[in-house]
């Protein structure tokens, strides 16, 4: 077994004015990392005073070993924490057991606690704030059960600290998520029927998708044209503002959707909430609503962070892949970002090591744009097939509207004039190219005699 202790300057002053915690983890093997527990509880707004690991076997009562714990809490005091955050998946009677070690009226924060305060902080719309609830009640729902299975069986209110058992607390926490629900599913059917609006008006969706911090964000605003989109315009009166790039996880908790300049086609690119590492089932499933830009988009660009260790990279990689395999039908390209943090040759080594997971990766710098521009060429031959057409009309004020209409929901590679015809070459949808012949063919038709 090994374990070990960092701590902060007790005395110095919080950098950021946050709640100082001390940050904590357990694994039944190899070496601790406390890389993205520190991120995540800056993300929290906490200022992060001192570190404690441990390598062992899982204690039942305590998670940690009954002396680490009494480590902890000699940190918590000589830094004058006022929360321990441990990243691991705490249970409720691990919980209590840790905090009654501690200095009274400092908090135990377990990783998934953490992640739920997170996106509490960044629930800006209705939806967002409703998949937090219920991610929340999702997360208390079993705790509850815990109480009432103690309370049935030890006959004690309060057994091992936990409060006192109402069994209407559970009916009333099912009853939640069921509402909640309900109004998730009916903010989805609106969502889905505004993608089908913009489907039909002759956009492709594109969604971006990966872990925290692997420049999503950063990718979007090299991508998007900020004021192309007329927001006046019904299509697009939900679209904000392209998502900030900062160096912090969940700056983006919601989705944000943008007109992406390609060469040909309109694009929609949608930028989502990043996934994370070792989320629970019950998360993911309460955030189901906004992947579904994800699996319902015609094009996913995966992007990872390619200075990360290769062995880091290949389980996000596995991880995401599961995620978005298991309902999404559009084709997935991977992109590894951040290319301009890489040595000469180490891209390619990279390639060769992940091909397996990775056949085919195309590599940029959200950063300074390299690569961009080759993305953009392959976002538009990875998206569904275009039909070619050719529309012969009469000249006349209506032809000129669908003219016009054409050059807004396709690509016209040639427009001539002869005599009193229009000749109009184009690529565009499917969907698109059957409502031009449409219009086409009423212009065309002959007038209907009048009666006589």
């Amino acid at each position: 077994m090994s374990g070990g202790t960092g701590e902060a300057d007790a005395d110095a002053e919080s950098p950021t004015g946050g709640r100082r915690a001390v940050v904590a983890k357990r694994v039944d093997s190899g070496e601790a990392d406390l890389t993205e527990i520190g991120q995540l509880a800056a993300a929290a707004g906490y200022d992060v005073a001192g570190e404690l690991t441990q390598t062992r076997t899982e204690d039942a009562a305590f998670m940690f070993g009954e002396g680490k714990v009494a480590e902890l809490r000699d940190l918590v005091r000589r830094t004058d924490a006022e929360a321990v955050i441990i990243d691991n998946d705490v249970g409720p009677y691990q919980t209590f057991n840790i905090g009654g070690k501690l200095p009274e009226g400092v908090e135990v924060v377990d990783r998934f606690t953490l992640i739920l305060e997170i996106f509490g902080q960044r629930a800006d719309t209705r939806k967002a704030q409703l998949q937090v609830d219920l991610a929340e009640l999702r997360y208390e729902l079993p705790r509850a059960e815990a109480k009432a299975s103690l309370a049935k069986r030890d006959e004690r209110p309060g057994f091992m600290g936990l409060g006192e058992y109402d069994e209407s607390v559970e009916r009333d926490i099912k009853r939640q998520i069921s509402e909640i629900r309900d109004e998730l599913e009916s903010i989805a059917e609106k969502e889905e029927a505004r993608r089908e609006q913009r489907r039909d008006s002759g956009f492709d969706l594109v969604a971006l998708a990966g872990y925290t911090n692997a420049g999503k964000s950063t990718l979007m605003r090299q991508l998007a044209d900020e004021l192309a989109v007329d927001e006046n315009d019904e299509r697009h009166r939900d679209l904000d503002t392209t998502a900030e790039s900062q160096d912090m996880l969940f700056t983006t908790l919601g989705t944000t959707t943008r007109r992406a300049e390609m060469e040909k086609r309109d694009v929609l690119l949608t930028d989502t909430v990043g996934f994370i590492a070792d989320l629970p089932h019950w998360l993911v499933e309460s955030f189901e609503s906004t992947l579904d830009s994800v699996y319902r988009a015609d094009l996913v660009l995966l992007v990872v962070d390619a200075s990360e260790p290769v062995e880091e990279m290949r389980e996000k990689l596995v991880t995401s892949h599961d995620t978005l395999y298991e309902r999404n039908e559009a084709p997935v390209v991977t992109v590894f970002n951040k290319i301009d943090r890489l040595e000469p040759g180490e891209l390619a080594d990279k390639r060769a090591a992940l091909s397996g997971v990775a056949p085919d990766p195309i590599a940029v710098s959200a950063k300074t744009g390299a690569g961009v521009a080759e993305l953009r060429d392959r976002v538009e031959g990875e998206l569904p097939d275009w039909e070619r057409e050719r529309l012969v009309l009469p000249v006349s004020d209506d032809a000129m509207s669908l003219v016009s209409w054409v050059h807004d929901h396709g690509h016209v590679a040639e427009e001539t004039y002869a005599g009193d015809q229009v000749t109009v070459d184009f690529e565009a949808k499917p969907s698109i190219v059957s409502r031009a012949r449409a219009k086409a063919a009423e212009l065309s038709a002959p007038p209907a005699e009048e009666s006589a």
